[in-house]
């Protein structure tokens, strides 16, 4: 019910139109993400208790700042005259023995400019990188570290 209050709460704040219709639209469009949720047991993963959430805002800053800076890497790539890429594939072990922690490090890379998660199999995450120095970053484990910080269980 939480989450659901937290849904509406969230689409009233972002849509900004408050017609009858659209307010319908939206409770039953978080009611049914609520019941898909519900259904694919999402809320049993250990990792939603009140006491593991508190480990968000600092991992959600740090990557902030993250995909600042590859952002400014990328840019100044591309607005390059020659171009400097040196495109390169990279498979990491994930320390996270989860699949909440596996997925959260996958999609932390992928939002990451310059760089894709192509696969995770097992654990293992295959990963294209558009410089080697974004895929030497990734091999010295900075983010698998944070992120499994971030869902390990205590």
């Amino acid at each position: 019910m939480l989450a659901f209050a937290v849904w509406m709460l969230a689409w009233l704040l972002w849509s900004g139109l408050y017609t009858p219709l659209l307010v319908v639209l939206g409770v039953i469009s978080c009611l049914l993400t609520a019941f898909l949720a519900y259904r694919m047991d999402f809320f049993d993963e250990h990792f939603f208790q009140p006491r593991r959430l508190a480990r968000l805002l600092p991992f959600w800053g740090w990557l902030g700042k993250e995909l600042v800076k590859s952002n400014f890497q990328v840019a100044r790539i591309v607005l390059s005259p020659k171009l400097k890429i040196s495109p390169t594939v990279v498979t990491i072990k994930a320390l996270s023995q989860d699949v909440l922690g596996q997925a959260i490090l996958g999609n932390a890379i992928t939002l990451t400019p310059g760089t894709v998660t192509l696969d995770d199999h097992e654990g293992e995450l295959l990963i294209h990188c558009l410089v080697r120095e974004t895929a030497d970053d990734l091999v010295s484990g900075t983010m698998n570290r944070r992120v499994a910080a971030l869902t390990e269980r205590t």
